[in-house]
């Protein structure tokens, strides 16, 4: 058992996965989370083989798979409804995995019961506030309620407008990207798809934008539609003022959608305000640095970088984030030095996966609408994804390592 304690701030996706997966390694690690109970937040989210074969290796897969829709490729249709490109998200045959989407509420509540059944603690409505002290070998840091703790290593898994961040960015605030995204739940039922339509699917529009449709229920009964839309910047406030202004997503859902197929219009036909939600979207700028001075607070995830939602990768590097850091973390069991030089290259391998996804989201992003924009073919060969898809991170942390001499 190794004499390193971790701290992680955050009980949602990344932080219960940075806990098995330390877990796994023999650290003891204990959550703090500022809300009051399990998190019970946010839409569905698509996850591919990377990060399939990760809640594997931790234990998690097998109570997930079956509580999600299982899929292999994204299709993208123009405005008139013929096919334009597809994407593989996943093929069990090929890289092990088919892609799951599955709601965020089902995957923290599998693996919070997996952290509880491991014994490891997650306190409850202890909000973070600030580091007191850094040292070469521990930090001492606060919560809102005045009560301190000390551990070997912080790490923040604490989301795009992280807390901890502060600590190492103290004038960092996350970057508004100037839209937003506007969703709802319908039944399959109602989009009355024609034979053989393919989903999920993307239908691009070159003057209104993308309307999206995935199903996320086992079954398929059930899916999201959403469009993105440019506004303004709002505080807190402001968004859920707009939020539940049901009338206000509604309309826009619904606006110029004679301009898309009738499976769009259909899909927007009924819409249940219960079912609406709102994302704005946010950015973190390129960061020089994910750990402290002494290596002792560590930002991971959204904390640490954004991705854009083109290839749907967000929560995937995020695990990818959380299993190599436990690796790297094992290897040091805590010295500041060794922690050190372990932090720089793990760094710099995930920073490389990265900018690759950076590089694949403005390829995808280039070829949604390659047709309408009367482009030739030459160029859009067939994606080549293995080394998105089938990594062998406990190889890849070897590497790292090596280079470290670790």
């Amino acid at each position: 058992m190794s004499t390193a304690n971790v701290s992680i701030i955050g009980a949602g996706l990344s932080g219960l996965a940075l806990a098995l997966a330390l877990h796994q390694q023999s650290i003891v690690c204990t959550l703090y989370e500022a809300r009051p109970a399990l998190l019970d937040i946010g839409g569905a989210l698509m996850l591919s083989p990377n990060a399939l074969r990760i809640l594997d290796s931790i234990g998690v897969y097998a109570h997930v798979k079956g509580q999600g829709y299982s899929f292999d490729k994204l299709y993208f249709r123009s405005h008139d409804d013929k096919p334009v490109d597809s994407y593989e998200f996943g093929e069990e045959a090929k890289y092990g995995y088919p892609a799951l989407r599955i709601y965020r509420r089902i995957l923290i509540k599998e693996l919070s019961a997996l952290v509880e059944e491991a014994g490891i603690p997650i306190v409850y409505n202890k909000k973070f506030t600030r580091v007191l002290e850094e040292t070469p070998y521990d930090v001492t840091f606060e919560f809102e309620d005045e009560a301190t703790a000390t551990a070997t290593v912080l790490v923040g898994a604490d989301g795009i407008h992280s807390n901890v961040r502060k600590y190492l960015y103290p004038d960092l605030e996350p970057i508004f990207t100037k839209a937003i995204g506007v969703n709802a739940a319908i039944p399959t039922s109602q989009l009355k798809l024609p034979e053989g339509y393919d989903l999920p699917v993307t239908i691009m529009n070159r003057d209104h934008g993308a309307f999206i449709i995935a199903p996320q229920q086992p079954d398929g009964s059930e899916v999201f539609i959403g469009r993105q839309k440019r506004a303004p910047e709002l505080d807190r406030e402001g968004w859920a003022a707009l939020l539940n202004n049901k009338n206000w997503c509604i309309e826009y859902l619904r606006e110029n959608i004679g301009a898309f197929p009738t499976v769009a219009q259909n899909a927007v036909s009924n819409l249940q305000t219960s079912k609406i939600n709102l994302w704005p979207f946010y950015i973190v700028p390129k960061l020089e640095r994910w750990s402290s001075q002494h290596s002792r607070v560590i930002i991971l995830g959204d904390a640490a970088h954004a991705i854009p939602p083109s290839a749907g990768q967000g929560i995937n590097q995020a695990f990818e984030d959380v299993f190599t850091f436990a690796l790297v973390f094992k290897r040091t069991d805590g010295d500041q030095e060794r922690l050190a030089r372990g932090l720089k290259v793990w760094q710099g391998g995930r920073q490389d996966r990265v900018d690759r996804v950076l590089a694949l989201n403005a390829e995808i992003d280039r070829r949604r609408l390659p047709k309408l924009a009367g482009e030739g073919d030459s160029e859009d060969k067939l994606f080549e994804l293995e080394w998105l898809y089938r990594p062998d991170f406990d190889e890849m942390v070897e590497g790292w390592l090596s280079e470290a001499g670790l």
